[in-house]
């Protein structure tokens, strides 16, 4: 009996040997991705891009809810307008943030869009420089319209610009590796999917879709 115990001690000893260095390396292994994970966004980064291209894109969506909640009386749109300028701008406020605590500018001589690469490129016109913003045109035409009229063209406006959104911040989840910035960029996706769903129910009830 003794002397099985004694040929066995060896091979013990070396699983709890293999045990422990296994243990470490995964230990070490994660140590090592959360370095790279807390690692400073450059200025060029996909990270700060969308950051500074964000905080613009979100702005413009703050500034017609503003100007909607002048021109109409409906409960159902100044309710929404007041969610977007309440989301909207803390976001903002989020993005704007990160760039600070990293050291970076909040603005850049790079065109928008940049960080999603060359084929991302947007054409910027009128002063709609990137994907879904009104151009200053659509936003003089928001300020003139009143009741219904404004109604619509803000819900249509906002569902393009949602939509546009929507694309940039998938781009942040696929190509971006700041965990926070990745996981604010999924809420936005889904919060903004689900007001485009109820933009298209409000349109219907008045007579209209988001693509007229």
């Amino acid at each position: 009996m003794s002397t099985g115990i004694t040929r066995r001690t060896p091979v013990l000893i070396t699983v709890g040997i293999v045990v422990v260095l296994a243990a470490a390396l995964l230990v070490g292994w994660r140590a090592v991705e959360g370095t790279a994970n807390a690692a400073t966004p450059g200025d060029r980064s996909v990270e700060a891009g969308f950051s500074r291209d964000m905080a613009v894109h979100h702005q413009q969506a703050v500034e017609m809810s503003f100007i909607v909640r002048d021109r109409t009386d409906d409960e159902a749109v100044r309710t929404l307008a007041y969610d977007v300028i309440n989301t909207q701008a803390n976001q903002r406020g989020m993005l704007l943030g990160w760039l600070e605590s990293w050291g970076l500018n909040k603005t850049s001589t790079r065109a928008p869009m940049t960080w999603m690469g060359h084929g991302a490129m947007y054409e910027a016109k009128d002063g709609s420089l990137m994907p879904g913003m009104a151009t200053n045109t659509q936003l003089d035409q928001l300020r003139k319209a009143t009741g219904k009229d404004a109604e619509i063209l803000y819900l249509r406006l906002m569902t393009a610009h949602h939509q546009g959104g929507i694309d940039m911040a998938r781009g942040a989840v696929k190509t971006a590796g700041d965990d926070k910035l990745v996981r604010l960029a999924r809420t936005m996706v889904d919060g903004q999917r689900a007001e485009i769903d109820l933009m298209a129910d409000m349109l219907a009830q008045r007579g209209a879709e988001a693509g007229q």
